[in-house]
């Protein structure tokens, strides 16, 4: 089809050429080869360059949207516009053609008047057909493009619903371990209470807005149960600005950064944490020490987990917030500043 598209500008500018040939010619009594046919030749090849010539424009000038159509007023301005073009377009080819003799021009006024008359119809009608041909591929685009979306929701919705079904069940058997367990084994009883604290939090309130208050007691109860498994050398300090209460936040914004520095503290064993309240701003800054094999690697990027949370912050802060990660000597840096969504 792409191949056919390409000869349109040819066929017509073949048949434009031998109306336009023909209807000066035979009137006048005079031969259709009228100058030779090496002459004909020559006018239908300076024809067929400028339709060739006229087609690049428009598809240019269409691709790059040289005119906007908002009302029925700008479909016309633009009709008109294009008919002044082809005007100066046509009578140049024709009066530099006509001079230079690659085009035979037997009465100057007449064959101008007939060269405009035949080819400006058509190559109009040739722009109104590229013009729709775009806006339906456009559409077609959009309809696929619509349909990929509708396709990748229901994957995301089912996936939602299988990660949901996951959490329950661990929910409900943390519970019974819960219960199970002998009541003077006070540590096991509350290591599984400090799970299931943090189960809930993540399950029941990741789809709405929580107040950062809430936020600040699910990153103590993640880091109280993170000291649970690791070393006694691993020294924590934390510090959460009193300020911070009411204003409203999406939730679990921190814990990918939590998770990042548990999982990678090594060397001189040190997280130090300080959500603080600045003016508007709400500024979370972790650090954690690292050992001496990574300090060797110079790599601030996190992993999967911090790509995914940067994913998220541009849906969900989109031009309201800052992450600036880095890696010096010794430790890895996470500084996150973001304007509460409501107060």
């Amino acid at each position: 089809m792409n191949i056919f598209r390409k000869l349109y500008p040819f066929f017509l500018a073949v048949i434009s050429f031998n109306i336009i040939r023909l209807v000066t010619d035979i009137p006048n009594h005079d031969s259709f080869w009228t100058g030779g046919i090496h002459q004909h030749f020559i006018g239908l090849s300076v024809t067929i360059l400028a339709y060739y010539w006229f087609d690049f424009q428009v598809r240019m000038s269409i691709k790059k949207r040289w005119f906007i159509r908002k009302d029925h007023f700008d479909i016309v301005k633009e009709y008109v516009i294009v008919i002044l073009n082809l005007l100066v377009f046509i009578n140049l080819i024709l009066y530099v053609g006509g001079k230079i003799g690659v085009l035979y021009m037997g009465s100057p006024v007449k064959d101008y008047i007939i060269a405009n008359v035949v080819n400006i119809p058509i190559l109009m009608l040739y722009y109104i057909a590229v013009y729709r041909e775009k806006i339906e591929t456009e559409y077609r685009e959009q309809v696929s493009q619509l349909e990929k979306i509708r396709n990748n929701q229901l994957e995301t919705e089912l996936k939602y619903l299988r990660a949901q079904y996951h959490p329950h069940f661990l929910f409900n058997a943390l519970n019974t371990i819960y219960f199970r367990i002998d009541e003077q084994n006070t540590e096991a009883k509350n290591t599984v209470e400090l799970l299931s604290e943090l189960l809930r939090y993540q399950l029941y309130n990741i789809e709405k807005k929580v107040k950062i208050a809430e936020e600040i007691n699910f990153v103590k109860s993640y880091i109280q149960f993170q000291q649970l498994r690791m070393t006694r050398r691993l020294v924590v300090d934390a510090y959460y600005d009193n300020a911070l209460k009411e204003q409203k936040i999406y939730p679990l914004i921190y814990q990918p950064f939590l998770e990042n520095a548990f999982k990678y503290v090594g060397g001189e064993y040190f997280i130090n944490l300080e959500i603080a309240l600045y003016r508007e701003e709400i500024i979370f800054c972790i650090e954690n020490s690292l050992p001496e094999q990574a300090q060797q690697t110079k790599k601030p990027d996190g992993g999967i987990g911090i790509e995914n949370i940067k994913r998220r912050l541009a849906l969900l802060y989109p031009d309201r917030h800052q992450l600036n990660i880095k890696q010096d000597k010794k430790s890895f840096i996470v500084e996150l500043i973001i304007i509460p969504v409501e107060r």
